[in-house]
């Protein structure tokens, strides 16, 4: 795993950017009056996650070993980005560092409980950074499929199971799809409650995709961003919350917020020798075919003007694109389902635990379980962990 130098950029129309590093005071100095509300927000949860992760990042509805630092965690995360933002902070650089942070929640910023994303990511950043794998993400499906191998398992790809009666008996099937593939799965072995339940989940925006391949690297107006792999391109808090809504609604931002990884910056196996590579996304409604990509570039050269300059070749690929790869992506959704707040107390369902069916043996371990979506693989743990209880 690699860490760039900083953890996350956020450049700004005055030619300067945010930026977060792994230590809280640093990052809170670099805000100025804001530097002491910063402080205040997250040096609690950030000294009490060992309490807090399993907390965090498993099912909302159960009963806490730890009630107090939850408490005072949740009092702030069940609330809005927008409502985070302007309620702690007097300047538009940390109103806009808390507005992308929190756009990661792909919900609307006005919406209750979009704050949980932001804060949560904002507290990993300063326990463990926001690292990623050298040789890209592939790595890491390539490590456990090696361990598993040398524990004497066996993967088989390439075959498209239609029905689970396809599948050689066993005690445990797992399944890493979401509600309507499960359905599609099962045929008629749920019961109707659970069925309907499945059938009346929601997906929420999905997104539209660009790899680029670079001459060189961004030229970020601010030389600092190109100290951190993740950046979010997006300007204010008023024009990521616009933005956000746009998707949310049905619309095409005209301004989208922009999630950007430079990997290659702190990676030399990304590219040839002086060349990079770098992606990026934007929100857009669910099953959008628009293509964004001249609005996403806009987007980057407002923040790094001559990057157009710097593109030696692009793939795009929109939610029909994303989908057709995996199935799971049901209209370009990356998450498994919105994040609404019902959505996340009962994902996919209201059960003790939530990654059982009502098919005995039978479990879901996707981003549609808790803590959904993102790259920590603790649905599948914790399907796991479930699957081996019963066994």
């Amino acid at each position: 795993m690699i860490e760039s130098p900083a953890v996350l950029a956020h450049p700004l129309d005055d030619g300067t950017a945010v930026i977060v590093h792994r230590s809280l005071d640093e990052t809170a100095r670099a805000l100025g009056p804001d530097a002491d509300a910063y402080r205040d927000l997250f040096a609690g949860p950030v000294a009490a996650w060992t309490k807090l992760e399993h907390e965090l990042l498993g099912p909302l509805f159960h009963l806490p070993r730890h009630p107090i630092p939850l408490a005072r965690f949740g009092l702030k995360a069940l609330r809005s980005v927008t409502t985070i933002a302007e309620s702690h902070f007097e300047s538009e650089r940390a109103r806009a560092l808390i507005a992308g942070a929190g756009a990661h929640s792909f919900l609307p910023l006005d919406q209750a409980a979009s704050a949980s994303f932001g804060l949560v990511l904002l507290v990993l950043a300063h326990i463990g950074g926001w690292p990623f794998p050298r040789g890209g993400s592939q790595a890491i499906a390539d490590a456990l499929a090696e361990r598993l191998r040398s524990l004497g398992g066996e993967i088989e790809t390439g075959r498209r199971v239609a029905s689970l009666g396809e599948l050689p008996k066993s005690d445990v099937v797992l399944c890493d799809v979401t509600p309507r593939q499960l359905l599609g799965l099962t045929h008629d072995l749920l019961p109707p409650r659970y069925r309907r339940r499945l059938a009346h989940w929601r997906y929420g925006p999905g997104v539209f995709k660009l790899d680029y391949a670079l001459d060189a690297p961004i030229p970020w107006r601010a030389p600092d961003v190109a100290e951190a792999a993740t950046v979010h391109v997006g300007g204010s808090l008023r024009e990521i919350v616009a933005s956000e809504r746009d998707a949310w609604e049905g619309r095409h931002s005209e301004r989208p917020f922009v999630l950007l990884a430079q990997h290659s910056l702190f990676d030399d196996t990304r590219a040839p020798a002086g060349k990079h590579t770098v992606w990026a996304y934007c929100h857009v409604p669910n099953g959008s075919t628009v293509d964004m990509r001249d609005r996403i570039e806009s987007q980057i050269e407002r923040f790094a003007p001559g990057f157009r300059e710097r593109i030696l070749a692009c793939s795009a690929r929109d939610t029909a694109d994303l989908e057709r790869d995996n199935p799971n992506l049901i209209g370009g959704d990356i998450s498994g389902g919105a994040n609404t707040l019902a959505q996340l107390i009962a994902r996919p369902a209201p059960r003790p635990v939530p990654y059982s069916t009502p098919v005995r043996g039978l479990y879901l371990c996707s981003a549609s379980t808790p803590p959904g979506g993102g790259v920590h693989g603790m649905c599948g743990q914790l399907a796991a962990k479930a699957a081996l209880r019963r066994v």
